[in-house]
């Protein structure tokens, strides 16, 4: 049986509460390590209100779509290089293969997130300096 790590459990922890993801999970070779939170679903009714709009839920058909970009990891994805530059690309932007799209921190690592073909980048579904989750659909390059 491998040892607990006490102290990468505590960092782990520390990167939920910093980015507000709900789990993050690490692997090294044979060796993962997952940590995850359990939310408590908040019900709130304010009287007097009126019927509630309806909010567009997002397509699933993006996770499926050819073209999607999908976060490898958990952590924030950041659209410029830095604070203040202007973003890697943007919507109607043509991109070759390869090209860095967005980046993606994870533990104080600046992972580039590539595109997988060259094409042109159709929808950006993430914001600047928003917690992303491993698999979820960041943009589509048609």
């Amino acid at each position: 049986m491998t040892e607990i790590d006490a102290e990468a459990i505590r960092a782990l922890a520390r990167l939920l509460d910093e980015t507000g993801l709900s789990e993050i999970e690490i692997a090294d070779g044979d060796h993962r390590l997952r940590v995850a939170r359990a939310a408590a679903p908040v019900i709130a009714a304010v009287p007097g209100a009126g019927p509630a709009e309806a909010v567009e839920p997002e397509p699933a058909a993006d996770a499926s779509h050819p073209g999607a970009v999908m976060a490898p990891m958990v952590g924030t994805a950041y659209l410029a290089p830095e604070p203040g530059a202007p973003p890697f690309v943007g919507v109607g932007d043509a991109v070759v293969e390869g090209q860095t799209l967005l980046i993606i921190e994870a533990m104080k690592v600046m992972n580039p997130i590539r595109a997988p073909r060259a094409g042109t980048v159709r929808r950006i579904l993430i914001e600047n300096g928003q917690p992303v989750e491993y698999g979820e659909v960041l943009l589509i390059v048609e």
